[in-house]
Formats: structure tokens, C-alpha cells, sequence
């Protein structure tokens, strides 16, 4: 076989026509060997090569003849000194951290540890049996796909309607699914799947992490899973789990079809990336990638004691990304992913920890400088989770101009109301209106805040008003995993119940939740299966239940249809009204010579609240007034934009009331557009009601008017 000297970059296994160029970043490396592999279960490698040529820390080879469909693998020399944060040994076939495709799972086994399992040092003890038939190969690729006319929707944030799911949750179960497609890329280009997301009016699917991910020993041990997949130990490679044709990487372009299917529905992929940590876990865990090429380079390590790992994500280690090598993974993984996949953008699990410099969180870390300066990735939807498990991690409202953040404070502060706590009405006006007070002062819009109020991490919605406590027995964990997430009310019995009070209820409260993140100023994120009722019978951290628990169930009886369609109609009104996605946040004034000011919060007597009413903080019923003529905003083509005046109503106590319809002038009337105590809509009646006259409000409902322009 010829070895020709090759390049250092690209990084990773590149074909081009003739041949394959390797490359491999190792900085503490003595020596570096490249293993070919005739098959994805192949125990020994058919070649062994060692790669001579090293530049700028980088090892490489080119191999004229070879061809996508190769498997491979790195055995990467040096010292075995955990005590200075090194770790290599040979004797462990690695995984290429820039592989595009990874053939198989990985098979546990002592041999997958560096170091002797029982052995009384622990991980200072040296292991030198070969874990080649445990490790998944990786594969050589052919980037080609048709891509035709592919169009990106880019849809703008104020448009937007994100839908987090799971590849496989979603269609596992679905009957109009042909059976061999069930939980794959494949099943989300379906007429059943696509049809669905556009019935619902979505425009993204926020698809929980499809890199690489491996099933954790504890939980293998068990007889679980890691269904959720947040144990990513390939960045560039889609996972073979979710294709129908995992062979010699064809679940690449499987995943690339899928892309193409979407966009051409109008739906953008978002993905959900974990760039925070890795799957190999703290010291004592196995070494399958990134711990035996370079340790030292890729992990934060405690100071003083290299030996140990920071942890800032809960999950033994973190990736050290104020290394520059580390640093350009992620940048390359996320290139990757937009120009050669499609995507449209990305959810950074825990990116609170990706913004740490030393220890601190720091809003001008070299992360966010090279995303904003990057021409394509600063221009793809860019989504944090605010928050890491570290010292100062919680940081909702602190992330810079160009990201949007899962709103934590936005989940509690509605979930508190609806509750029918007190002392809420202050925070909760910040909330409906876009949250100005976490993100007008540093220039940011309406839409940084990704408003949700459940999603895959804690209860569905249907299991918040339905539960107290939570029920994860199923987990292994004797019930001790999981937060107490009984934010909500569980309307009078916990778990199923056949009391048709009880149960109409508890279809009220999911119908006030919705309501409340569709009328709300953001971007709304619904978690998939929320608009059908999906249960997980009371489980709040279903990550290792890849099952009929975590799974989708198709068969509806009529409330979750009447559910359906109510989800619809709420989407389809704030599509409607543009008084309900604002890009610029209310100022409380008359704008442009309005009658109204832009936004007005009304008392049950239908007068306006004082800022004594405010300070009281006990009100459990207010109202709110948007003009829709004082948006003060244009379109694309500078058209100003004007809409219908809006009259949202919320009474979250435990008592009807009377809400006197506030009047600006003679002669107003308001129409009834929805109730959430009513099925069908209150629009049915074809009522109109004077300003000045009272509106019927259940306990625990939620009412929206429209004002009427004859």
C-alpha cells in the first residue's frame, strides 16, 4: 500500500476521487497509527500505519486507492501519566473526534478502560488488552448529494414556531408509517409526519441530539438506554440509530434527505448540540475518543491535580474550549453541519459552560467572538440553554446580541400563575410581553426569548396537571432521580383518573398553558406530543426509556383530538395577528398618534392598573390591551405593518368573574376570538360585547377579544 505524505486539513478521513487524506490533532502524541478495517465488526485491523508526517501538531497520510465505505480507526502513543492530565494507550482503538460516519455502538467491556477496572490504584493502573472488538469503526465517506434547488426557509425569529422532538419518539409508533421506517430520518420525511408539523403550523423541529452518542455502561447494565442521546461522542456524524440503512455511512445522506424534505415543506432543522462535555465521563470512565488522543488538550482539568476533571455539566468532565484545537472542533462541527447538512441552526445544551475563559461565565469569551464574526454560522439560528450546573452558571438574560435563549424564567413565572400562586402579576407582565427586563438593555428583541413551558427534560404537559409528585420508578433509580417539578396544580387527583370534572379540569389547565405560550411576546416552543396530550405516566426524566413511556401514541380519543385542533387554532391566530410577534418590545405609550397605547393592563372593573395595584402583587385576574395599529414596525419591503387590536383576559383564580370589557371611546365593541373554558371557541356564538359590558370568565380560564372595526 502507498503512504504519500498528505495534508494537515482538512481534519478527519476526506475523499476526494483518488484517494483519502487523514489528519489527526495531537499535541502530546509520540507516535500516531492509522487501523483499516475491512468491516464495522472486524476484531483486527487489516493495515496499520503509522503516520509519519506531522505538522503544526497535526498528524496525517494520504492513501491513494482507498474508498469511501473504508473503516478506521487511531491508536495514538505516548505517555500514560494521569497524574499531568495524560492518558494515552495504544492498546485502545480510538474514535476520529472528526469522523463523518461511526459504524456501530459501542460493546462494554473492561477492555473499553484505559486502566484495569478493580484494580486498587484505579485509573493510575495501565490495562493493555485491545478493545477493537468493542469500539464502533468509523467510516469513510462520499460527501456528494443531490441537492437541487435546496432553499434554507429562514424564516424570521418573529415567524418562528419551534417544535422540540425526538427522531425517534415521534414516529416510532406511528401507524401510517410504513413499519421498517418507524423512529428514523427517514420516518420525518413521511406524508403522516409532514403533514402533521404543517397542519399544526410549525415552522422548525428542534430535533434532540442526532450526533454520535453512546448508551452509558451504567445504564446498559440495567437494561436502559440513553434514549435521549445528551452523551455525544462523535460531533460530525449523524447516529446510525435513527437510519433505516446504517451501512458504510449511507445514514449520511439519509439524514441529508431528510434536510431536503423538511426545507421543502417550509420547516426549518434545528438541532440540539452538546458541545459541553463528552461521553467518556470523569477519571474513571472509558477511553473512546478525545481522553487517548489528547487528554490534556481536549479536557478541563482540575488545577494543580491534572489527574481530575472540572465538571460544570453533572457529567464527570468538560470540554476545554479556551483550547484552541478544541475551540476550532466546535467551530468546524458547526461549519460542517450548515454548509454540507443543511441545518438552520442549533440549541447549545448547558452553553453557559462553553462561555467559560477560566471559571467564570463570560459574555466576551473567544466562543461568542468567532460565532459573530463567522459569515454563515452568525447568520443560522443560535439557541442557549442559559444555564450549566457550575458556580454562577444560571445566566437567562446575560447571553450577547444575536442569541436566543431558552427562557427559564418564562417556564416559571407561567407555570407559577396558572398554579394560582400570588405575588406573580409583576413578573408575569415581563414575561407575556417578551421579557424586556432580561433582554431590552443590551439590544436584544422580543425574540430572545424562546418562551416554553414544558419540554423533554421534566413533565409533559399533560403529566404537569396530572401529577404532584414524580413517578421515574421506571429509571432504576428507586425514584431519587429528576426535580421536583410539580409546578402546576394536578386538579384534584394524582395520576389517571376517570371523574369527568376532574378530567375536564385538567384539559382547562393544558388549554390555559397553551394559550398563555402562543399569546405570549417570544418565540413559542411547543415540546412535541404536548398537542395531543402525551403522557409518561408521571415520569419527568424519561432520558433512558427508549419505550412505549417516552414514545409517541397515536391512537386519540376525543379530548386529545379537541386538544389537536385547539393547539392548531392557537397557532394559527398568532400567525394571523401581528400584534402577537412583535419585533420591538411595548412601550407602554401612545405610538404614531394612536388612540391607545401600544400595550394597557386593565383591572376586572375594567379599569386600568395604578402602580399600587401592581405593588400589591396578589392579583390573580388582569387584563391586557394590545393596539395592533401602534406596532410601530414594516415589513420586508417597508410596508408599515397594522393588525387588529387584541384584548387577552386571564383569570387564574379559583372563582368566575365578571370582567367589565374596557371602553377608549363611544360605540366600542369586541369580539370574541377564543375561551379556553369553552369548546368549541367562544368566536361560535357570533356574539359581540360593548366596552363597558361585562365578559363571563370561568374559573381558571383564559379569554381573548378582538376589537371590532365596524
Amino acid at each position: 500500500m502507498r503512504i504519500w505524505p498528505g495534508k494537515p486539513y482538512p481534519l478527519g478521513a476526506t475523499w476526494d476521487g483518488e484517494g483519502v487524506n487523514f489528519a489527526i490533532f495531537s499535541e502530546h502524541a509520540t507516535a500516531v497509527d492509522l487501523c483499516l478495517f475491512d468491516a464495522a465488526n472486524s476484531v483486527k485491523e487489516s493495515q496499520r500505519i503509522r503516520l509519519e508526517e506531522q505538522t503544526d501538531q497535526v498528524w496525517h497520510a494520504y492513501i491513494p486507492g482507498l474508498w469511501p465505505g473504508q473503516h478506521y480507526g487511531y491508536r495514538v502513543h505516548g505517555a500514560y501519566a494521569p497524574q499531568e492530565g495524560l492518558r494515552f494507550n495504544p492498546n485502545k482503538l480510538l474514535i476520529d473526534p472528526y469522523a463523518k460516519s461511526i459504524a456501530g455502538t459501542v460493546e462494554w467491556s473492561d477492555a473499553m478502560f484505559a486502566y484495569r477496572l478493580g484494580d486498587p490504584q484505579e485509573d493510575l493502573s495501565f490495562d493493555t488488552r485491545d478493545n477493537a472488538a468493542n469500539i464502533p469503526k468509523c467510516v469513510v465517506i462520499d460527501q456528494a448529494f443531490t441537492w437541487g434547488g435546496d432553499q434554507p426557509p429562514k424564516t424570521r425569529w418573529d415567524r418562528t414556531v419551534i417544535y422540540e422532538v425526538h427522531v425517534k419518539g415521534l414516529t416510532a409508533q406511528h401507524p401510517d408509517i410504513p413499519e421498517h421506517m418507524r423512529g428514523t430520518y427517514s420516518a420525518l420525511t413521511s406524508p403522516a409526519v409532514i403533514d402533521h408539523l404543517l397542519d399544526l403550523g410549525v415552522t422548525a423541529v428542534e430535533l434532540l441530539p442526532i450526533h454520535h452518542f453512546v448508551r452509558d455502561k451504567h445504564l446498559a447494565d440495567n437494561g436502559l438506554t440513553n434514549y435521549w442521546g445528551y452523551n455525544t461522542i462523535g460531533f460530525f456524524s449523524p447516529d446510525i440509530r435513527y437510519a433505516v440503512s446504517p451501512v458504510r455511512g449511507r445514514h449520511v445522506r439519509e439524514f441529508k434527505t431528510m434536510v431536503k424534505t423538511l426545507h421543502s415543506s417550509g420547516i426549518e432543522v434545528i438541532l440540539d448540540v452538546v458541545y459541553n462535555h463528552t461521553a467518556e465521563g470523569n477519571h474513571l470512565g472509558p477511553t473512546l475518543s478525545f481522553r487517548g488522543i489528547d487528554n490534556a488538550a481536549y479536557y478541563r482539568l482540575v488545577d494543580n491535580d491534572s489527574r481530575y476533571y472540572m465538571d460544570y455539566t453533572g457529567t464527570g468532565n468538560t470540554l476545554n474550549v479556551t483550547h484552541p484545537r478544541t475551540l476550532q472542533l466546535i467551530m468546524d462541527s458547526l461549519r460542517y453541519w450548515v454548509t454540507e447538512m443543511h441545518v438552520d441552526g442549533f440549541r447549545f445544551d448547558l452553553a453557559s459552560t462553553l462561555a467559560r475563559e477560566l471559571h467564570a461565565v463570560d459574555r466576551l469569551s473567544a466562543f461568542f467572538d468567532i460565532l459573530h464574526q463567522d459569515p454563515i454560522l452568525s447568520q443560522t439560528k443560535l439557541i442557549a440553554e442559559p444555564w450549566d450546573v457550575g458556580e454562577g452558571g444560571y445566566q437567562v438574560g446575560n447571553f450577547p446580541v444575536g442569541w436566543a435563549e431558552w427562557n427559564g424564567k418564562y417556564r416559571d413565572t407561567i407555570r407559577r400563575y396558572v398554579k394560582s400562586d400570588g405575588g406573580q402579576v409583576a413578573e408575569l407582565a415581563y414575561r407575556l410581553t417578551g421579557s424586556s427586563d432580561l433582554y431590552s438593555t443590551s439590544g436584544r428583541r422580543p425574540f430572545a426569548s424562546i418562551n416554553f413551558i414544558t419540554a423533554h427534560d421534566g413533565f409533559t404537559l399533560n403529566d404537569l396537571v396530572s401529577y404532584n409528585e414524580k413517578h421515574n420508578e421506571a429509571n432504576g433509580e428507586n425514584n431519587r432521580d429528576g426535580t421536583d417539578d410539580n409546578a402546576s396544580w394536578n386538579c384534584g387527583v394524582e395520576g389517571p383518573t376517570t371523574d369527568p370534572a376532574i378530567l375536564e379540569l385538567r384539559e382547562r389547565q393544558k388549554r390555559n398553558f397553551l394559550a398563555l405560550l402562543f399569546l405570549s411576546q417570544g418565540v413559542p416552543m411547543l415540546c412535541g406530543g404536548d398537542e395531543i396530550g402525551r403522557t409518561q405516566q408521571g415520569n419527568n426524566n424519561a432520558y433512558c426509556q427508549d419505550n412505549e413511556i417516552s414514545w409517541f401514541n397515536w391512537t386519540l380519543d376525543r379530548a386529545q383530538l379537541d386538544l389537536l385542533d385547539f393547539v392548531k387554532r392557537l397557532i394559527a391566530l398568532r400567525k394571523q395577528q401581528p400584534v402577537l410577534r412583535r419585533r420591538r418590545f411595548f412601550q407602554g405609550r401612545h405610538i404614531r398618534g394612536s388612540e391607545v397605547k401600544d400595550l394597557s393592563w386593565f383591572k376586572p372593573d375594567g379599569k386600568e392598573m395604578t402602580d399600587e395595584d401592581w405593588n400589591a402583587g396578589y392579583a390573580r385576574s388582569l387584563g391586557l390591551r394590545l393596539a395592533g395599529d401602534a406596532i410601530a414596525e414594516r415589513d420586508e419591503k417597508g410596508r408599515p405593518i397594522s393588525g387588529a387590536t387584541l384584548l387577552i383576559l386571564l383569570n387564574s383564580s379559583h372563582t368566575p368573574l365578571a370582567f367589565t370589557l374596557p371602553a377608549h371611546k363611544r360605540g366600542i365593541r369586541w369580539r370574541p376570538l377564543l375561551d379556553t373554558a369553552s369548546l368549541p371557541d367562544a368566536e361560535a356564538s357570533g356574539n359581540l360585547f360593548k366596552g363597558g359590558e361585562p365578559y363571563a370568565m370561568e374559573a381558571r380560564s383564559i379569554a381573548v377579544l378582538e376589537l371590532d372595526g365596524k
